[in-house]
């Protein structure tokens, strides 16, 4: 008779049991092949867009571990295990490193959101972080690295980055070179824009397309102010802007075109 209940309890377990663990395993085996689908899929288009290989990593395994963490939850759930004591566990820990390491993880996310966007890329001549311009030399995913023009190495908190305008001087492939040359009020306009447009035809650097000219673009108080925007490419605006600077001031002492400078007119009355 004691066998007899014993089995009856026995089969009454698998019964009950049964039915949860093959759903379990089922959960589990069709949880992992989403899970699978899901972060190929990540991964996929991160590579399209060519998101760093690091962070390509680490996104990868983040969104692998939390998807697998919240499918073993269910499954806990399944066999009715109290999983909001885990679940408030794991609330908090995540609450106390995010507060401890705020800082830390604003840059981060600022970073990952420059590697995935890319508003620059290495190469790039950029104004980024409060003002401060340089080519980009690295971006790394706390901060990005920029070499300016006197050989400083400047490196920038990307949570700086993000939270500024952001400005990439070069990232078109073709700039303009903005130039103003002042000249006197008693030089002749016409001559000092040919001499502007002659120096810019003899520039190496200078594109053909869009063409350059020149215009007045203000009277100001001891000078006319002309200006000119001359296109190359990006890797050329520093040699383009020096040799102009240079040549158009050759220019003009060889044909009498005076650059004045600030001066102010005194009458006396005796």
């Amino acid at each position: 008779m004691e066998n007899l209940l014993d089995f009856s309890k026995l089969s009454g377990m698998l019964t009950e049991w049964a039915p949860k663990v093959v759903g379990a395993i089922l959960t589990l085996i069709i949880g992992f092949f989403i899970i699978g689908i899901i972060v190929r899929a990540a991964k996929s288009i991160m590579e399209k867009r060519d998101v760093d290989v690091s962070v390509r990593s680490f996104l990868t395994s983040l969104v692998s571990v939390g998807l697998k963490i919240m499918l073993l939850l269910s499954v806990a759930g399944m066999f009715g295990i109290e999983t909001t004591s885990f679940i408030a566990i794991f609330s908090a820990l995540a609450f106390a490193i995010g507060m401890a390491l705020q800082g830390s993880l604003g840059h981060f996310a600022s970073g990952v959101l420059l590697l995935i966007f890319k508003p620059y890329k290495a190469g790039d001549l950029v104004t980024i972080g409060g003002g401060h311009t340089g080519t980009v030399e690295e971006i790394q995913v706390f901060n990005s690295v920029l070499k300016t023009l006197d050989n400083k190495r400047i490196i920038v908190p990307n949570g700086v980055v993000t939270s500024n305008v952001i400005t990439n001087i070069s990232g078109q492939g073709e700039i303009g070179v903005e130039l103003t040359f002042g000249i006197g009020y008693e030089d002749s306009i016409d001559k000092a824009r040919e001499i502007i447009l002659r120096v810019g035809n003899e520039c190496p650097y200078i594109l053909d397309t869009p063409q350059q000219g020149v215009v007045v673009a203000e009277l100001a108080d001891s000078s006319v102010n002309l200006a000119t925007r001359p296109f190359c490419n990006s890797e050329h605006y520093w040699d383009t802007y020096f040799y102009m600077q240079e040549n158009v001031k050759k220019a003009f002492d060889a044909e009498g075109i005076s650059i004045p400078f600030p001066q102010v007119d005194m009458h006396t009355k005796t």
